[in-house]
């Protein structure tokens, strides 16, 4: 642990005092010198005539050097008490004036050692002129309301994860428990229980990579990036869920222009999964999905929208936060509700951005705009 040093109002007082005693000073010894030129000045008495001064008699050729010396002397005297005066009283008012200014410091610095993550809700609040002290308390208060969001997002998403852990978990214990309970299990009743315990560890995975990748790029920057054409990440995407697209009926309308994006091609590619994913699994039996790619000046622009349920407007902002979905919070039998937020993340470590706007008549279109790639 480090040693303390003098205070701040301990360095100030001293810093002003000390200037306060330099400028005293040179004022006294600019004082002596004028007062000894001045009175030097004195007429020219006659030769052998005598002057008494305090009593003394002096030589009329002495007569300014001795008033000289004894202006100096009275100078000296009275200008050194003044001296001592003024020091001390800068010296007192630095001290008073500084213990003001600093006070709301040492409130700052008070609510600072006080704050811990249950007592986040503490504020400053520092009331008085609008000067640098207050200008430093109203950050202060700022970066608290920040880093309670922070931590409250923080917890949900820690319960959030805990109860998304805990359903295949809990899928897979009770399986194993009725399964062991029945002495007369033949391999029928085996494979079926093998079948739940395979799917549930699967979403169990399936959760637990979602949680990594979101981890990797949520608040974070790409070191480099490579020209990425997103139609063929498209195309790509697309083949993954062709399957659920037939099997549910759904029309598919593709509108893919020459888009050019600057970034990481699996992170890319993740996005694009995620949105047809979404645009798949909440949609209605028999409707519609519509993507495009485009270039709209330096961005390159992915678009994915689908039918499905009625979205309210002030609704779509919180479906990319973590485990929320569509009209549910984690009570959908697939995904794990991370896929708007990994999209969110992985376009804002590309430096993009990512909207999402309600489907008059029901569903969702979420725009991804990325960084357009300078090709040759």
């Amino acid at each position: 642990m480090s040693r303390r040093g003098p205070g701040l109002r301990l360095r100030i007082t001293l810093l002003a005092t000390g200037l306060v005693a330099a400028v005293s000073a040179v004022l006294l010894w600019l004082g002596w010198e004028l007062v000894g030129n001045v009175v030097a000045a004195v007429p020219r008495l006659p030769e052998g005539s005598v002057v008494r001064v305090h009593g003394v008699d002096v030589p009329a050729g002495s007569l300014g050097e001795a008033l000289r010396a004894s202006a100096r002397e009275q100078v000296l005297v009275v200008g050194g008490f003044a001296f001592v005066g003024v020091v001390l009283a800068a010296a007192l008012l630095a001290w008073t004036v500084t213990g003001r200014v600093l006070r709301p410091l040492h409130e700052v610095t008070d609510s600072a050692r006080r704050l811990s993550a249950e007592s986040l809700d503490e504020r400053i609040a520092l009331r008085g002129p609008r000067d640098e002290v207050a200008e430093l308390a109203e950050t202060f208060d700022a970066m608290l309301d920040r880093l309670q969001v922070a931590f409250d997002s923080q917890r949900r998403f820690v319960a959030n994860a805990s109860h998304e852990l805990r359903t295949p978990l809990a899928v897979v214990r009770a399986e194993l428990d009725v399964t062991l309970s029945d002495p007369d299990a033949d391999v029928a009743e085996l494979r079926r229980m093998a079948d739940v315990v395979r799917d549930a560890t699967a979403r169990a995975e399936r959760l637990v990579s979602s949680l990594l990748l979101l981890a990797r790029t949520e608040g974070g920057g790409l070191s480099s990036g490579e020209p990425v054409d997103l139609v063929g990440v498209l195309d790509r995407a697309l083949r993954v869920v062709d399957p659920e697209v037939r099997d549910r009926g759904l029309r598919l309308a593709r509108d893919a222009e020459p888009a050019w994006a600057a970034g990481d091609p699996a992170l890319l590619e993740r996005v694009a999964g995620n949105l047809l994913e979404n645009a798949v699994r909440h949609n209605v039996d028999g409707g519609w999905i519509e993507v495009r790619t485009r270039e709209a000046g330096r961005w390159a622009v992915l678009r994915v929208a689908s039918s499905g349920p009625e979205v309210a407007p002030e609704q779509v902002e919180a479906l990319f936060e973590p485990f929320r979905r569509a009209g549910v919070q984690r009570t959908a039998r697939t995904g794990a509700g991370l896929g708007l937020s990994i999209v969110r993340a992985a376009v804002a470590a590309h430096g993009g951005a990512v909207r999402a706007e309600p489907v008059p008549g029901g569903g969702l279109a979420v725009t991804a705009e990325l960084p357009a790639a300078d090709l040759p």
